[in-house]
């Protein structure tokens, strides 16, 4: 007597192109957000050190009236 086994093809339960839009919608969001918070940052960074001016002489005195 013969026996016959149906062995049943592996499954492929990738859920389709699910990844790949979630992918999608996070590379999305990252783009945004550095555009948003990114780019005015890149633009208000300063290259050097600050200018500092410091006057040569202060008058300290007090003008008091009797």
């Amino acid at each position: 007597m013969t026996t016959i086994v149906n062995t049943p093809p592996s499954s492929n339960n990738s859920g389709g192109p699910t990844g790949m839009i979630i992918g999608l919608v996070v590379l999305i969001v990252l783009g945004y957000f550095g555009f948003v918070y990114g780019l005015p940052a890149l633009q208000n960074m300063q290259l050097g050190a600050p200018q500092i001016n410091i006057p040569e002489k202060i008058d300290v005195n007090i003008n008091q009236q009797k």
